[in-house]
Parts: C-alpha cells; sequence; structure tokens
C-alpha cells in the first residue's frame, strides 16, 4: 500500500529525511520511532505529499505521490500531531467540512459520518463544538475527519500524545479495528480489507502492537524489523540491578568491563552488557560494588525490552 525507496528532504543544511526506504503491507500497523527531530514527521508528510521530495519515490497504492498527487491523496488519511480543524465548529461540521473539501455530496457524507461517529465513541457529541472537546475526544474527531473518505492508507502523526492512559488504549483499539475489520461497508454489498497505517509514536509499549516498526535517527532508518525481531538482537545482553545508592552503582557499572551502556528505568538500573559476556559483568560488578561500600540487591538476566533496542540504537 505504501512503497518508500531512498527519500530525501533538506531544510537549509539540515538533512531532516536522509535515505528511508520502507513499505507498508495491506493491512499492516508500521510504527515509526524516533526521538524528537529525527524525521518522523517529515517523513509522514513527504508520503502525503505534504512537502515535495527533494529525491527518491514514494508511492501510496500504486499511485507516485509526486507525479499523481491527487490521486495518491484520494486513498490517503492524515491525522496530524496537533490538532489542525476548527473549534468554533461542531463535531458534525467539522466532519462535513472536511468530507465536501473532498467532493463528498451530502448524501454521502451524512450517513458516513454518523457511522463514523458511533465507531469512535462521538455520536452523543456531533453538537459539541470542537473547543469544548477533551484532547482525547480531540483526536478521536481527528480520526474520524480522516476515516470520512474511506481511506485505504492511514498516516497517524503521535496520535495519542498529550492524552491520558485510558484514551490512549481506546484509541489503540480503534486503530486495531479498522485494520482487522473495516468499519465501513462499501455499499451495494461490497466489502474491504482494513486499511494500512503507518503511525509516528514515541512510546514503546505503542510500538509493541504494531505489526512491524522502524527506528529512525538523524533522519535514516537504523533498523526495522518486528517487535519480537529487534528485541532479539539483545537476547542475554540486558542485566537489571537493584541497589543503594543508585545513582553511585550507575557511575561504577559504568567502569566495569563488558559494559556497554548503563541506563535508569525508575528505581533499577538496566546494563547492557557486551554478547556472551553477562556472567562475566555480574561476577566484576558485584566485587566492584562492595568494595565501593555501596549495597547491590538483585543482578539477574532479563527479556530485552523495545526501549532497550531504542536506546541501543539511539548511543551508537
Amino acid at each position: 500500500m505504501i512503497e518508500v525507496r531512498n527519500i530525501h528532504k533538506s531544510f537549509g543544511p539540515v538533512q531532516a529525511v536522509d535515505g528511508i526506504s520502507l513499505s507498508v503491507a495491506p493491512g499492516e500497523i508500521y510504527g515509526l520511532v524516533g526521538a524528537d527531530g529525527a524525521g518522523k514527521t517529515t517523513t509522514l508528510r513527504l508520503i502525503c505529499g505534504a512537502l515535495r521530495l527533494d529525491s527518491g519515490e514514494a508511492t501510496v497504492c500504486g499511485y507516485d505521490i509526486g507525479r499523481q498527487t491527487e490521486q495518491a491523496r484520494g486513498h490517503i488519511g492524515y491525522l496530524s500531531q496537533r490538532f489542525s480543524l476548527y473549534e468554533d465548529l461542531t463535531v458534525l461540521e467539522n466532519i462535513r467540512f472536511f468530507a465536501e473539501v473532498r467532493g463528498l455530496t451530502a448524501n454521502e457524507w451524512r450517513p458516513r459520518s454518523m457511522e463514523i461517529l458511533e465507531f469512535v465513541g462521538l455520536a452523543a457529541f456531533k453538537d459539541r463544538f470542537a473547543g469544548q472537546l477533551s484532547g482525547g475526544m480531540k483526536q478521536k474527531l481527528g480520526l474520524a475527519s480522516a476515516l470520512v473518505t474511506r481511506p485505504t492508507v492511514l498516516l497517524l502523526d503521535e496520535p495519542t500524545t498529550g492524552v491520558d492512559p485510558v484514551t490512549r488504549q481506546d484509541f489503540w483499539q480503534l486503530i486495531i479495528k479498522l485494520v482487522s475489520t473495516p468499519p465501513i461497508s462499501e455499499g451495494n454489498g461490497g466489502s474491504r480489507r482494513g486499511v494500512s497505517v503507518l503511525i509516528s509514536t514515541p512510546y514503546m509499549d505503542e510500538a509493541a502492537r504494531c505489526h512491524r516498526v522502524g527506528f529512525l535517527r538523524k533522519g535514516k532508518l537504523v533498523a526495522e524489523g518486528t517487535p519480537g525481531e529487534l528485541r532479539s538482537t539483545l537476547d542475554g545482553q540486558i542485566l537489571e540491578l537493584r541497589g543503594k545508592p543508585l545513582v553511585s552503582i550507575r557511575h561504577l557499572a559504568a567502569e566495569v568491563e563488558g559494559v556497554e551502556d548503563v541506563q535508569i528505568f525508575g528505581d533499577r538500573l538496566h546494563l547492557r552488557a557486551g554478547r556472551g559476556e553477562a556472567h562475566l559483568v555480574m561476577e566484576r560488578l558485584s566485587a566492584r560494588i562492595q568494595a565501593a561500600g555501596a549495597t547491590l540487591e538483585s543482578v539477574r538476566s532479563i527479556p530485552p525490552t523495545l526501549e532497550d533496542v531504542f536506546i541501543m540504537m539511539s548511543v551508537e
């Protein structure tokens, strides 16, 4: 559904997107993960045609985004990072505006709108001004507006940033439903496959819900694969350590031979050991901490998380 090959985009001396290639299959959720400034938003804007490519190719449903922009956009639903609809219009008026801009008639947009509002849980709020909605409801309205044209591809730019955990969960349930069972029928007895989703997110728990994940760093795609494949790159290398004082132990651990990185995770440390050195690192670390007069409460090997993988990719 989406094919991106070696795309580039610069803003003056800044190379925002530097040779990214990726593909998204029908019914797939692909997550783009990266720190602020890594190129996630720029990549999505290039794919939807909001920005012009410097070089490379991007196609949506077989249409070249540079040469067949309108045909490609006809298949895209786009939800930007910030709420971009009209706060002085009601929920239904916002959807109507977006639908009519895209050429839908009243006979088309009205029944679709009500069905979509039921799907996202906003039917009871159709006459409420958008400016009076909570942050999570605004994001659901943005999703509803993106769905009114029945897109086959959804581009979602950090759609759950700043909303509460319950709303994040609700939003993801909607995305999963869209991919597995489209909420809007084609009419005339026809049916559709689930949409394909390309989503950027700063949350590792959300990345773990995606079928595949791509890690971006400084405009480059530095790793790609299923969450399981990415985690397997660190099998046997992550140690969890508890002790006091934690900051002092962190400095001690960073000096131990075989420790490649140390990060604080709440009330514990995650250490990345060199491949095959985890056992030796445990012994060296215990001796060093005891000699320094600190207290080691526990140290054990644990399965790596996507956050461990992301931190590794960020510091290398």
